[in-house]
C-alpha cells in the first residue's frame, strides 16, 4: 500500500515542478496588469476544474484584492445551457459578461472540452489575454490556444486537477507575497 503513495505524490511532486516558473512568473504580472486597468479574471473549468477555479478566484478576490469570478452560478449555467447548448454556454457568458481589460484563465484536464474551446475562441475574438491549463494528450487542443498554455503529462483527473490548483495557487501567493 506504501508503493502506491509513493507513486501518487511522486507523481504529483513531479507534475508541480515540470512547470517553467517563467510562465508564472508571467501569468503573475498578467493578472496584476488587469488589476491596474480595472478588469476582471474570469476563471472557468468544468466539474473539478471549476472547482480549482472557484477556489482561485475567491483566493485572487479576498487574499489578493483582485476582482475575479467564475460562472459556477447554477441558475447562468443552466439558462445559458439550455438556450445556446452547453458547449456554448461558456462563450455566450464571455459574450455577456468580459470587457476589452478582462483577462481568462480556462481549466480543463482532458484539453477537449467544447464549451472550455469555444470560450477559448471567444476570448480571443474578443482579444482578451489568455491563459489555459490541460492535461492528458500533448496535443490537446486547448493546449495551443493561449497566450501562456500550462500542460502536466499526466491522464489522471486528480493528479491533473491537484496540479492546476498549486500551479494557479502559487501564482495567487506570488501576487500576495510581491504586495508585501
Amino acid at each position: 500500500m506504501n508503493e502506491f503513495f509513493d507513486d501518487y505524490f511522486s507523481e504529483i511532486d513531479k507534475g508541480c515542478r515540470s512547470i517553467d516558473y517563467t510562465k508564472l512568473i508571467t501569468i503573475s504580472e498578467m493578472i496584476k496588469k488587469v488589476n491596474v486597468e480595472g478588469g476582471t479574471i474570469f476563471i472557468v473549468g468544468n466539474g473539478g476544474s471549476a472547482a480549482v477555479a472557484s477556489h482561485a478566484a475567491i483566493d485572487l478576490t479576498k487574499a489578493a484584492n483582485i476582482k475575479a469570478t467564475t460562472f459556477n452560478e447554477s441558475s447562468l449555467l443552466t439558462c445559458f445551457s439550455n438556450d445556446y447548448g452547453y458547449e456554448y454556454w461558456v462563450e455566450k457568458a464571455l459574450q455577456f459578461y468580459a470587457n476589452v481589460n478582462d483577462m481568462v484563465i480556462l481549466i480543463s484536464s482532458s484539453g477537449e472540452s467544447k464549451n472550455i474551446i469555444n470560450a477559448a475562441k471567444k476570448s480571443k475574438e474578443i482579444g482578451l489575454p489568455l491563459i489555459t491549463f490541460s492535461g492528458f494528450s500533448s496535443k490537446n487542443q486547448l493546449r495551443e490556444m493561449g497566450d501562456i498554455n500550462l500542460w502536466i503529462d499526466s491522464s489522471n483527473y486528480n493528479i491533473i486537477e491537484i496540479v492546476h490548483q498549486t500551479w494557479i495557487l502559487s501564482v495567487i501567493d506570488n501576487i500576495i507575497q510581491s504586495k508585501i
